[in-house]
């Protein structure tokens, strides 16, 4: 019998049988299907979140780097937090200007802090929005488009002027129907001029990224006076020796602080690539915790699938002794259940594909979660599920093949 023919009919069966008994193959494939969609659904979310993670959270652009007085990249410890907050100092402005003359291979050196105020613009009012403080160059290191008007100039900080970028969210709550430039708003009882808008950034899960007013770092110390929480955005020379130039800024800010070679940095720089580490290692634990669910999953509907399978072996007892006495090899009777069982189980999984494709519709377009639904998650989907079936089958595939012809055709009576 030729290998494709038997393959294609023992398919035909497999499909017949699953349309004769509709419920009867539901309750048979509702492990695989719950098992499948548990799979895509959790390899939805963690695709997307890596998505949305690269390009929102942590994007520094090609060749930045920040400079922090602390970060953690793994999991938190309160005495490891205890301990940096001991021992490292806050960053200065006194090393920022001691970085930015003698760096060689980092272009842009951007100095920044923040806090959170009330803005208000004639009867309107906005709470906790986020106001930063920086140097001139911020808005080229954070990729701030200006949407109307501009960012402020070097001269306007060196002089301590009372201007300032906002977000969106700031004209569509504050100056509704209006252009922004040329406004006041008022924060911690100053007055600041509008003298340009942000293109629309969204949001990073739930949170509008567009709530924000850049100021001046000089007029920032004039107006909180604390140069406390100072962090420095950098940018290398070519994203090709980025490595080069976080080391070279390792060196540099030692050597100002007089550090001995035996001693742990007292500052943390990083990258995206640090961020997508972490993130990395995250959404890992998640998804062998995922794996560990649907191996029990695949296994109870593995189980369920060989009963099956050896119930349909009682039934067509009958058939396979027909099929035998008219020539058909063990390895014919074998191939048809094995095609049959990972038929059955792979339309299983074409089902669990169906229904993640249509959660991750649904909740990509009602909530902020970012499911994205890799191609590669289909393939793994459908083709872990045809193993299963594959695999659950090859017991009841060799009862059926080692049946006797002649006792088969007795089943009858």
């Amino acid at each position: 019998m030729n290998v494709r023919a038997s393959f294609f009919e023992a398919a035909v069966m497999a499909l017949s049988s699953l349309r004769a008994a509709k419920l009867r193959s539901f309750l048979t494939l509702l492990g695989i299907i719950l098992s499948t969609t548990t799979l895509i659904a959790v390899m939805s979310v963690i695709h997307g979140m890596d998505k949305y993670v690269a390009d929102k959270i942590a994007d520094l652009g090609a060749g930045g780097y920040m400079v922090v007085r602390m970060a953690f990249f793994g999991d938190f410890d309160p005495k490891k937090f205890l301990e940096l907050q001991r021992k490292n100092p806050e960053l200065s402005q006194a090393e920022y200007e001691f970085l930015r003359v003698n760096m060689t291979l980092t272009r842009e050196l951007g100095l920044r802090a923040n806090q959170m105020a009330d803005v208000r613009a004639g009867n309107n009012r906005l709470e906790d929005v986020r106001i930063t403080g920086g140097t001139s160059n911020l808005a080229l290191l954070q990729n701030l488009q200006p949407e109307t008007g501009r960012y402020f100039t070097e001269p306007e900080n060196q002089n301590r002027r009372y201007v300032a970028f906002i977000g969106a969210d700031l004209k569509d709550q504050l100056f509704p129907n209006v252009d922004p430039v040329g406004k006041t708003i008022d924060f911690e009882g100053r007055p600041f001029l509008v003298i340009g808008m942000a293109k629309r950034m969204g949001s990073v899960f739930g949170q509008s990224q567009d709530l924000f007013v850049h100021i001046p770092i000089e007029t920032y110390f004039k107006v909180y006076g604390s140069r406390r929480g100072l962090s420095y955005a950098a940018m290398a020379n070519t994203p090709d020796v980025i490595e080069q130039a976080m080391d070279e800024m390792k060196v540099l800010l030692r050597s100002y602080r007089r550090m001995p070679p035996q001693r742990e940095d007292n500052f943390t720089v990083f990258t995206a690539d640090s961020i997508l580490g972490a993130w990395e290692r995250l959404t890992g634990a998640i998804a062998a915790t995922a794996v560990a669910v649907v191996s029990v999953f695949m296994v109870v509907g593995g189980v369920v699938i060989m009963n099956i399978m050896l119930a349909v072996v009682t039934e067509r007892t009958v058939e396979i002794g027909i099929r035998k006495s008219l020539g058909a090899r063990r390895t014919d009777i074998l191939q048809q259940f094995l095609v049959e069982s990972s038929v059955l189980a792979a339309c299983g999984g074409v089902a669990g594909v169906a229904i993640a494709w249509a959660i991750a519709l649904v909740v990509r377009n009602s909530t902020p979660v970012p499911m994205v639904l890799p191609p590669i998650a289909v393939a793994l989907g459908i083709g872990i599920s045809s193993m299963v079936g594959l695999f659950f089958g090859i017991y009841p595939a060799q009862q059926a093949a080692k049946l006797d012809p002649i006792e088969a055709l007795r089943a009858e009576k």
